[in-house]
């Protein structure tokens, strides 16, 4: 059958897609061959398909095709991440909608409706990532649920507490009191909010002052609700005012309590007062001031429940009136921060802020910079509670060395500085959520025993044993039974604490409950580079497969996730998860903004997919991904990629129609003809240069050499150039060459090219996703390549003339040669005539008059313009056109040298001087060669 006329790829991405996964071609099966590897980052088990994920995907898609092209057992391991915090979510919310809530059924229960809902609606981005053309290994997809990961999960968590790199610590978490979880950094957005900062006394006590006379230090706070929590003034040591009163106090108004003023050089003299207010359970900066001033972790007062509600403080001294208020105005009811600032102004404590004008006001106004849960939606709270804790310093080194000494390679080299910069400050990482969907904490909680050998059972939020933990419950019932010193069957394991409530009474059994949380999302699929190969088996996977070769990444979850599979990898494996961490740039909106649903910027990669094809989006990314720096998306480029993969259908359609088929021959052909021995030099010169790009990860390299090659050398010079002349040696060559073009193009182009590739040839057994990558054996042929690169070269600057003096392309113009060309115009007359349309060549001098002067290597070739166009009327065209371009093009320039419209300038309208400078620039460049070419 003849190929279709017209390229439509929505019908061959939907056929090749079903085509390779059903025929296992994903993982050929290639024992002796050399092992590739690459994890995928997991998917939340939630998400859809966004552009961050086409540009990763792409990336990762395009090494994988291309180490299989060359004949590697390559494995893109896939799966989906289960996002505790997401999809409980997701589930709560349906819930809602149903006038249903989670706490109207138990744990077991309600995680139940979560897999129900992960069996009908969850993982709907794996369907998309098919349609992107990712050639994972589908038939091993992952789960971080699944319970074999569960188990390594599990397992990672036992070893690390036995080793004690894994505690229970109170400190201070990043709390969402709608969701009732501590989060993580990264689940934290900082936006801007109006609010204020409030001036307040507090007063010395034991009747000293300050060296002023003053009875008071001054504090101010953009949260004057903590202050029922304060539990020290911070003043820098070395801040005269104040030298005086440190060790001394103060009393607090409204609790009354009594509080040191401490040295720190966390205040800064020169921010307002100098005096900070320090409130160490609800604020990291005080939590910090407060561990230096002396005050342990368990003393630290907290004022907040999990719904951030006021609750009464550990000394008691907080007002009633206080009590079950919320920490801000809710509902059109004052909260706590109103009333404190009622209190302390009824009681003489505020100070209140006098405006330019003189006009008093409680506050002075302020933009806030607040932390606020990216998911619930409501502003963080610093909150002090009993977690688990990574001992993450200890595990960071390794993987520090490992960068520094070559074993990890990232690229691009200048994210090493962050790296190394987080690493080297790491803080202890909380892996603890108080949540029902994930890995259950694998701990337990036991009695103390008393003096009179009764047992004492704590309330919910107090343990009062240490954990007992292990892999299964046969492991815990005999750590917990050495421990109190009895039998193993004393001691009974209750899931829920509250059933302990209901047991207590029988003292036969020593009753343990399970520790209610489960662990961070980051935690499991930090093991993602191992656990998914079938550890803690040493399955033949693991051993082929681990380490993995590279991991491409956003660069945003540097340490979020890639450094932490580099901590456990090391720990677990004695090895580098991955020799090479490739972090890319973000894509962004069109003017270079991020991408937000608030700013309505965000790109669909579906509806790009259906309006260019997936192969345009592929190649668009790869194009445009250059180490790292990130990318603008550009509708004009996707339909230039859109128009490529019509030209390469076109050119297969010229092909066909003069039949010219797919080569039956790895190697090249033997050529004679001059054209074919240079299209011959010029293959093995692409694929050069695009395995050196690959070798440095230059995605944008390897795209443009082969785009380059494809458009400019094969389709606008090589199809034209054997026009008319295909013999069989040539058809032999085209072929070939077109071949290899097809393998080349295939990383970027998976779509078009296995269709050209099949439609080309019968090769039904033999599918271009495991044929092999160009290896020709041919060096570029010099004679051949100087003499088609200076035909080449000859008619694009006759093209370029006939365009610039308004001549039809068409046009016959004789040319007079040097008589050192000769022997070359000989070669390549039929060439010359077809595509440079000279009616004569000749050798003699030129007419005197006006001519075009065409400089091609350093020979200059003569086209006299006397009787073909009026070279006054011409002159005079060109002459006032070059004015009005350098007119607007020394505009532009004035503009923008001018640092009051760079600096001031919106970003977009100062990037489009840019480019208008650039454009007319060119443009008068042009009309001055021009003119030049008249004489």
């Amino acid at each position: 059958m003849p190929m279709e006329k017209t390229f439509d790829p929505a019908a061959i991405e939907a056929k090749w897609a079903h085509e390779w996964e059903s025929r296992g071609l994903f993982r050929p099966h290639r024992p002796d061959a050399t092992p590739f590897t690459i994890v995928n980052p997991p998917p939340n088990v939630t998400g859809a398909l966004h552009i961050g994920h086409a540009l990763d995907n792409t990336l990762q898609d395009v090494l994988v095709r291309y180490e299989r092209l060359r004949g590697k057992d390559a494995l893109w391991v896939v799966g989906m991440d289960h996002a505790g915090i997401a999809t409980q979510m997701v589930v709560e919310r349906q819930m809602e909608e149903r006038q249903d809530k989670r706490t109207n059924y138990t744990r077991e229960e309600f995680v139940e409706k979560v897999w129900q809902w992960k069996g009908e609606s969850g993982g709907q981005i794996t369907g998309q990532l098919r349609r992107l053309g990712c050639s994972m290994d589908w038939s091993r997809e992952q789960f971080t649920m699944d319970p074999h990961f569960t188990r390594a999960v599990v397992k990672v968590f036992v070893d690390l507490h036995k080793k004690g790199l894994i505690y229970r610590d109170k400190r201070l978490v990043n709390w969402d009191p709608k969701l009732k979880t501590a989060i993580s950094d990264l689940e934290v957005e900082t936006h801007e909010v109006q609010g204020h900062f409030w001036h307040f006394k507090y007063p010395l006590a034991d009747g000293v002052t300050l060296d002023d006379g003053r009875g008071f230090i001054e504090v101010a706070t953009t949260r004057p609700e903590t202050m029922l929590a304060d539990m020290a003034v911070a003043v820098h040591p070395d801040d005269a005012r104040y030298k005086s009163v440190i060790g001394k106090f103060v009393t607090l108004p409204i609790t009354g309590r009594r509080v040191p003023i401490v040295a720190d050089e966390h205040a800064d003299p020169e921010l307002g007062s100098g005096a900070v207010k320090i409130t160490p359970g609800h604020d990291f900066n005080d939590f910090e001031v407060g561990k230096r001033a002396g005050f342990k972790p368990g003393e630290m007062l907290n004022m907040l429940d999990g719904d951030a509600n006021v609750i009464q403080t550990a000394d008691g001294l907080i007002p009633e009136e206080y009590l079950g208020l919320h920490r801000f105005k809710r509902d059109g009811k004052d909260g706590a921060r109103e009333l404190v600032v009622a209190r302390m102004k009824e009681a003489g404590f505020l100070i209140p802020h006098i405006d330019k004008d003189g006009s008093e006001h409680d506050a002075e106004p302020r933009t806030i910079q607040t932390p606020f849960g990216d998911r619930g939606g409501v502003v963080i709270e610093p909150w002090l509670t009993d977690q688990w804790y990574v001992d993450a310093e200890t595990l960071a080194q390794p993987p520090m060395a490992a960068v520094r000494d070559g074993r990890i390679n990232i690229v691009p080299k200048t994210w090493e500085k962050t790296f190394f910069n987080w690493m080297e400050n790491i803080q202890p990482w909380c892996v603890s959520r108080q949540l029902w969907w994930g890995h259950r904490i694998p701990a337990w909680y036991g009695p103390v025993k008393m003096e009179n050998g009764e047992y004492a059972y704590a309330g919910r939020d107090k343990v009062v044993s240490e954990p007992f933990v292990g892999c299964t419950d046969n492991e815990v019932i005999e750590i917990a039974a050495a421990h109190y010193g009895c039998e193993r069957d004393k001691i009974r394991l209750v899931d829920d604490q509250q059933d302990i409530a209901d047991q207590m009474w029988d003292k036969r059994w020593i009753w343990l409950h399970r520790d209610p949380d489960v662990l961070d999302t980051w935690f499991s699929s930090a093991l993602w580079p191992f656990a998914t190969l079938g550890w803690p088996e040493n399955t033949e996977l693991l051993k082929r497969h681990y380490p993995n070769d590279v991991l491409i990444s956003g660069f945003d979850i540097l340490f979020f996730w890639d450094a932490r599979m580099a901590m456990q990898g090391m720990e677990f494996m004695g090895d580098v998860p991955w020799k090479t961490l490739y972090l890319h740039g973000l894509v962004r909106a069109p003017d270079g903004a991020k991408m937000s649903k608030s700013k309505g910027n965000v790109v669909d990669p579906l509806g790009l997919i259906d309006k260019y094809g997936a192969d345009a989006l592929r190649f668009f990314m790869s194009a445009m991904e250059s180490q790292g720096r990130d990318i603008k998306m550009d509708d004009a480029r996707l339909a230039g990629y859109r128009n490529f993969a019509t030209k390469l259908w076109n050119a297969a359609r010229f092909c066909e129609a003069n039949g010219i088929s797919a080569s039956t021959s790895f190697e090249a052909p033997a050529a004679t003809l001059p054209v074919n021995r240079w299209i011959i030099g010029e293959v093995a010169a692409t694929v050069a240069a695009m395995e050196t790009s690959f070798a440095a990860y230059r995605f944008d390299e390897a795209a443009n050499a082969i785009y380059s090659f494809a458009w400019d050398r094969f389709c606008d010079w090589y199809l034209e150039l054997i026009k008319g002349a295909i013999d069989d040696e040539t058809k032999a060559v085209a072929g070939w060459v077109l071949d290899q073009i097809l393998v080349m193009l295939h990383p970027f182009m998976p779509f078009i090219t296995e269709e050209l590739w099949t439609v080309l040839g019968d090769r039904a057994d033999y599918p271009l996703i495991t044929a092999k990558w160009p290896a020709p054996d041919a060096a570029r042929d010099a004679d051949a390549s100087a003499d088609i690169d200076w035909l080449i070269k000859l008619v694009s600057e006759l093209r370029t003339a006939k365009a610039e003096l308004g001549l039809p392309p068409g046009a016959r113009l004789t040319a007079h040669f040097p008589a050192s060309l000769k022997d070359r115009t000989d070669k390549l007359s039929a060439q010359l005539d077809r595509l440079a349309r000279l009616e004569a060549i000749r050798f003699d001098p030129a007419p005197a008059g006006a001519s075009a002067q065409l400089v091609v290597e350093g020979e200059t070739i003569t086209v006299p313009l006397e009787g073909v166009i009026d070279i006054a009327a011409e002159r005079d065209r060109l002459t006032k056109a070059l004015a009005a371009a350098a007119k607007e093009r020394d505009g532009l320039a004035g503009r923008l040298n001018n640092p009051s419209f760079v600096e001031r300038a919106k970003p977009e309208a100062v990037e489009k001087a840019r480019m208008d400078h650039a454009a007319k620039e060119a443009e008068a460049d042009r009309l001055t060669a021009a003119l030049a070419r008249l004489g």
